[in-house]
């Protein structure tokens, strides 16, 4: 059945887009905690590696999330690595050590760069796409990814 929820299907299209590339960002991210929290090393193991747990458990939300607004308005959500490697912005740069400070910069960098693509994206589904579920959407996605930057960045002062 046609998906008939006001948005033109160009504008659909041109949001499904953008939440393809978003989730493909959430992917790389979701695998890169996952790394930190299998490899952390060092005198702060314990408590680093229950919260990058918190961390790749509240991706997993948010990245179920993502895929079905993307169903939601009518498309289809990728789903494959080739995909997501193909999608992303995010390089599996590496800061070299398997301690906190190195995982934390990096996943700190990741959470920024998300963020600032989220806020770039805001006003074009809103205003230039008409899809005012999805604008509302992804301002909750870059609150909670901005609280999550923070958290990260504290442990670097």
């Amino acid at each position: 059945m046609k998906t008939n929820i006001g948005i033109q299907e160009k504008d659909r299209q041109a949001v499904a887009t953008i939440l393809n590339k978003l989730l493909a960002d959430e992917h790389v991210l979701y695998i890169k905690v996952r790394n930190a929290h299998w490899n952390i090393e060092g005198p702060d193991f314990h408590a680093q590696h229950l919260f990058f747990e918190e961390i790749y458990n509240e991706l997993s939300t948010t990245i179920d999330d993502i895929a079905e607004r993307i169903r939601a308005i009518g498309h289809y959500a990728v789903g494959t690595m080739k995909d997501y490697l193909a999608l992303t912005s995010l390089t599996e740069l590496r800061y070299g050590k398997n301690d906190s400070q190195g995982y934390i910069k990096e996943l700190t960098a990741d959470f920024d760069a998300v963020i600032e693509y989220i806020r770039g994206q805001i006003d074009i589904v809103g205003d230039d796409h008409k899809d005012a579920g999805t604008e509302d959407f992804l301002i909750g996605v870059m609150a909670a990814h901005e609280k999550t930057a923070w958290f990260l960045r504290s442990h670097l002062r």
